[in-house]
């Protein structure tokens, strides 16, 4: 009777979640409608939907009833009897409710409001370059993520709770020393680069480039990569961004600038790479709290791994180039794949995130997180942050912003309050290069299946090493079963300094 009554309610606990993930299913489908296509006159209504969807959401997952059924299932008489995975779904569903009760379900409900609005707002703002259109929806985020902090609680850093959102366990005084220890071997590298008299040739890039033929090429590359086209789709956007809706259903997003190759080919990529890891994850954790990226760092790992690791390295184009050339047709006829090569890994300190180089890249996180942390210890004002992010861009890349469009509302992670992303980046590209170190050990030469074109075996050892295994494990336990070690930022040095020493001759 007991074993009866345990499978029963099980039974109910699970339907209850897969209730919740069908809200967050309906919310998920309507933000990629309004970020790709949605009428603007609509976005107000719309947006009230999705205050009024996320606030059910957040009514079950905060309701007595999570509660007790949380309750039951760490019994010990009641927990004894679940799966590894199912402890798991217990856990996160714990962690989730102790958080979210912290906060008024009408005050959540006004956040979501804000921030979907918000996004809009951000949308017409970087067109104008106009910050103060959006000043004053940034400001109530900051302040409304402040409050919630508070609710919340925190130990340290304030923004130690933002971090912990989005990779478990990470706090400031561990990006400190780990940012601290990267810029110090990056900046000198930097200066030795723009020392060296060897430049790569780049005027092969400035042409007009046709957007049907870029979208051609994107998706070829999306094919060799694995992409499953019957569970996603390719559309375009201001901001490239990659939507899990469930397995079966992950789309992508990408920008096409007529006078550049290279954005939407490799905006493409990486967010191809977001899209393989939620493809694979295990359809038995569907419906689950666990049917998602383990943290934003490990998902970054794979959209950087995809963009630069691989598409960024010398043996895949000496394999795609001719593709290349076959889908722009007399543009690159006089074009080697090793000019080209060189072209795609130029270095130049530049202004926008997305488009910075491999090396400079991480410097663009950095001064992010600086803005963030002094954003929510009081010792920076979004008023004052145009002027604070001009001053960052001067300092690490001797670059300054003409406008505020190219400056401080380049991204769209603020206006939907992602305070505590930004780092995920930078931290990507560290799990990136300590986990190919041993990808490339285990299959026997990486450089080689992408010289083949053999991209699908790489895609499948990623999906049986960390995909597959979606929330179910921990970051520092998917480094840990990946590589036999914990996050280790020397292998994303030794592999810059080892490119780029190649390329520049230094």
């Amino acid at each position: 009777m007991a074993t009866e009554q345990w499978e029963t309610k099980w039974t109910s606990f699970k339907q209850y979640l897969k209730k919740m993930k069908s809200y967050e299913e309906a919310i998920g489908l309507i933000y990629w409608d309004m970020r790709t296509g949605a009428p603007k006159k609509g976005l107000g209504a719309r947006s009230e939907v999705v205050g009024e969807l996320s606030g059910e959401l957040f009514k079950l997952s905060v309701s007595d009833e999570m509660a007790a059924y949380i309750d039951y299932f760490t019994e010990t008489e009641h927990a004894a009897r679940l799966s590894d995975i199912d402890r798991r779904i217990v856990a996160e569903c714990r962690k989730e409710l102790d958080r979210s009760r912290k906060i008024p379900p009408a005050r959540y409900q006004e956040y979501v409001v804000l921030t979907s609005q918000s996004e809009s707002a951000w949308e017409e703002a970087k067109e104008k370059s106009d910050f103060d259109s959006f000043r004053p929806y940034l400001e109530k985020i900051v302040a409304m993520n402040l409050e919630f902090i508070e609710l919340w609680g925190y130990e340290g850093h304030k923004y130690n709770t933002l971090l912990d959102m989005y990779e478990p366990g990470m706090t400031v005084s561990k990006l400190d020393q780990v940012f601290g220890a990267l810029r110090e071997q990056v900046v000198p590298l930097l200066s030795d680069i723009q020392s060296s008299p060897h430049r790569p040739d780049t005027s092969f890039l400035r042409q007009s480039f046709d957007k049907e033929k870029q979208k051609r090429f994107s998706l070829f590359i999306l094919e060799q990569m694995g992409y499953d086209f019957e569970a996603g789709r390719l559309d375009e956007t201001v901001h490239p961004f990659a939507t899990g809706l469930n397995p079966g259903d992950v789309r992508i997003t990408t920008r096409y600038l007529l006078d550049d190759v290279n954005s939407a080919l490799f905006g493409t990529i990486h967010e191809g790479g977001h899209a393989l890891y939620e493809q694979n994850i295990s359809m038995e954790l569907l419906g689950t709290p666990l049917c998602t990226g383990t943290s934003m760092g490990i998902h970054e790992s794979q959209s950087r791994f995809w963009e630069n690791t691989i598409g960024r390295s010398r043996p895949f184009w000496s394999r795609y180039f001719r593709d290349v050339q076959q889908h722009y047709p007399g543009q690159f006829d006089q074009v080697t794949a090793e000019s080209f090569y060189l072209a795609t890994n130029e270095v130049k300190p530049s202004l926008i995130r997305i488009e910075a180089d491999e090396l400079t890249y991480n410097l663009h996180i950095m001064i992010r997180y600086e803005l963030e942390k002094a954003l929510f210890d009081g010792s920076l004002q979004v008023a004052d942050l145009p002027s604070a992010w001009n001053e960052k861009y001067r300092e690490y890349l001797g670059v300054t912003p003409s406008t505020n469009g190219e400056g401080v509302l380049q991204d769209v992670h603020w206006s939907a309050g992602l305070f505590g992303y930004f780092p995920s980046y930078a931290l990507g590209n560290m799990y990136a290069a300590q986990i190919a170190r041993t990808l490339d050990r285990e299959l026997g030469g990486m450089d080689t299946l992408v010289a083949e074109g053999r991209l699908l075996p790489i895609k499948e050892w990623l999906a049986d090493r960390i995909y597959r295994h979606g929330k179910s494990l921990t970051p520092a336990e998917i480094i840990q079963r990946v590589t036999g070690e914990e996050l280790n930022p020397a292998y994303l040095v030794d592999y810059l300094r080892a490119k780029y020493s190649d390329i520049y001759k230094l």
